[in-house]
């Protein structure tokens, strides 16, 4: 197999690698190789480096394998949902808070605990799936959602049947026609008081003036990776409620990840070239999870 490189910030290919059969586009900027797509006429495969595949979905050809690289973010991914819960559980903003301020703030502030409590996760792929296993050592009861129910999983119709009762709600769901706003007002104001919202998904998941209100209120609390709109604008109300945490898209950034993903990808086109449906197609009814 021939390997060759093209600018990922230039719209048009070089006529030498539009022969080319397989395009993988970089992490960064992955939607701007979808202008590429066209220039291709001998494209079989597009290996994307993301979970997800919103942006490419609609855009590749029916006859071109379109593949994730699922899998190689769920350890990364995961260990930052943990981060989150007990970042927020144990108050370490508002600790910080009160260190910037030289206050010695004992008993100013309530933390919670981890242990024995709730938690619903929409989306059973291996990022839901790895949350639940960070989750185990604290005695906490996972309730697993998906699109496709199976034993162990609910369907995504249980949904509003299922937020009461749960401290936490943890979104590692793909963005798609079922998903897109799913976290509304409505679903805000089934959550318990005083549960936490985390996303690690997509931004336009949560709706996000609803959320915002109930962090305004102060009945709920936040831990968000993505937002809608993203980048989240400097003056957005969002970056006031101090019952919000939010990480910009990073949370798959820590040494190694990308090494995964090349091993994900690596794999995948591999079992094209032996003449096998990749385990991360892309199928009719969608991804795999």
């Amino acid at each position: 197999m021939n390997v060759s490189f093209y600018d990922p910030n230039s719209d048009t290919l070089p006529e030498e690698l539009r022969a080319a059969e397989i395009l993988i586009p970089p992490y960064r900027g992955t939607h701007r190789g979808l202008p590429l797509i066209p220039q291709l006429p001998n494209l079989k495969m597009v290996q994307l480096p993301s979970a997800g595949v919103d942006e490419w979905i609609a855009e590749v050809p029916s006859d071109v394998v379109l593949t994730s690289a699922r899998g190689a973010h769920a350890r990364p991914v995961s260990e930052w949902v943990l981060s989150a819960i007990l970042t927020q559980l144990r108050h370490w903003p508002t600790l910080v808070r009160f260190q910037d301020a030289h206050t010695w703030a004992h008993r100013r502030f309530n933390p919670d605990t981890l242990f024995g409590m709730r938690a619903l996760i929409i989306g059973a792929g291996s990022i839901g799936n790895a949350v639940a296993r960070r989750l185990e050592p604290f005695d906490v009861t996972t309730t697993l959602v998906a699109a496709n129910p199976r034993p162990g999983v609910h369907a995504a119709d249980e949904i509003p049947n299922l937020i009461s009762g749960h401290e936490l709600v943890v979104i590692t769901a793909p963005i798609n026609d079922k998903t897109f706003g799913l976290v509304d007002k409505d679903f805000l104001a089934a959550m318990d008081d005083g549960a936490l919202l985390v996303n690690a998904g997509r931004g336009q998941i949560v709706v996000t003036d609803a959320l915002v209100a109930e962090l305004q209120s102060g009945r709920l609390r936040a831990a968000l990776d993505v937002t809608d709109p993203e980048p989240l604008p400097d003056d957005h109300p969002l970056w006031d409620c101090t019952n919000a945490i939010i990480s910009p898209h990073a949370a798959r950034t820590v040494p190694g990840t990308n090494t995964l993903v090349h091993q994900i990808q690596a794999d995948q086109i591999g079992a094209f070239i032996r003449g096998e449906t990749p385990s991360n197609a892309v199928l009719a009814t969608g991804i795999r999870t």
